[in-house]
């Protein structure tokens, strides 16, 4: 029997990417019958190019729960891939989406939320921390005999996404350094998107007797990249892919604020996210690696920053293209 998945938030980077890889990979397609999208913007490019590949996008209108259970059921799923949606209103809106999953019965549920929220200080690092008070309320469902759900979790934290250092694509092509407010002694192990879309996809596609995989029901999974990096040794393995002389700036908080609002369309809650990471590792609290889930569930090795660096040469290219094009338009409105 055919697993059919609905994934929340595929109008974002994280969800579109795990329906992006199922879709492209026979081996896992062809466990599928069908892949219903949630979208809060459900007309955004992620979600129109997923519509095109043969999701179904339905629009995720959150502060109604009948509503919310009603599209849930509709799905048919019978595996639910939970995102929390880079939003303002993140925490209320998968309150719900856990809510809502319970009370329509889906049983299979793969939870995605963050390494290092469980070192994240509650006052210092909110924004991670609130991963922690999500992933109970999916794991309490375990003991909740009034539904389906929570008999077969999974909950997976990934990384730093390494598309993250993609955002300063101007600095590293025209100035030909890396601005990161890390410090300069700690290090960080940034992962690729599509290996956490890998890990996730081979999760909501695998079948046991009780719903996932055995391998993989009740796993707590902590992803990250396969090579610690300090600031520089990251500018070492930009420099030998870009065959550019790269190098790491340790930068203020406060000054790679401004960088990211000038440089990206972040939602304001992702923006706080990223810098809460940052400041995790300059506190030291991610000097570590963890690859063993990746190698359980998919048999294959993460990618390697280098690796990174030269798949992405191209994107960064794009990326300072359309920053320098955006800077122009903004100045333009100064202007006017």
């Amino acid at each position: 029997m055919s697993r059919n998945i609905c994934i929340t938030a595929v109008d974002g980077h994280t969800g579109y990417s795990i329906a992006e890889f199922i879709l492209s990979h026979d081996n896992l397609k062809k466990k599928v019958g069908t892949i219903t999208g949630l979208a809060l913007k459900p007309q955004s490019q992620h979600a129109k190019d997923l519509a095109k590949l043969g999701v179904k996008i339905v629009p995720h209108k959150p502060g109604r729960m009948k509503e919310m259970v009603n599209a849930m059921k509709s799905t048919g799923a019978d595996a639910v891939c939970l995102i929390p949606p880079a939003h303002q209103d993140k925490v209320e809106i998968t309150q719900e989406l856990i809510e809502a999953t319970k009370r329509a019965n889906i049983p299979n549920v793969c939870f995605i939320s963050s390494a290092g929220c469980d070192l994240a200080d509650p006052q210092k690092q909110p924004r991670l921390r609130e991963f922690i008070e999500l992933e109970t309320l999916v794991l309490s469902a375990k003991g909740d005999t009034s539904t389906e759900t929570g008999h077969s979790p999974v909950v997976i934290r990934p990384g730093f996404y390494a598309e993250n250092l993609l955002l300063y694509a101007p600095q590293l092509l025209e100035e030909k350094t890396i601005p990161l407010p890390i410090g300069e002694s700690h290090k960080f192990a940034p992962m690729a998107i599509k290996d956490l879309a890998n890990v996730a996809a081979n999760v909501l596609t695998g079948k046991g007797k009780h719903g996932f995989s055995d391998k993989h029901r009740g796993q707590l999974m902590v992803l990250t990249g396969p090579l610690l990096c300090a600031g520089k040794e990251l500018a070492t393995a930009a420099s030998q892919s870009l065959g550019e002389e790269l190098e790491f700036e340790d930068i203020s908080e406060n000054e790679a604020k401004k960088v990211l609002q000038t440089q990206s369309d972040l939602d304001p809650s992702e923006l706080q996210y990223l810098l809460e990471y940052y400041s995790l590792v300059r506190e030291g609290k991610t000097n570590y690696i963890s690859t063993t889930a990746f190698h359980d569930v998919t048999g294959q090795h993460p990618l390697e920053p280098p690796e990174f660096f030269k798949e992405a040469s191209e994107q960064l290219k794009a990326h300072a293209k359309n920053g320098k094009n955006g800077h122009q338009s903004k100045k333009r409105k100064t202007e006017e």
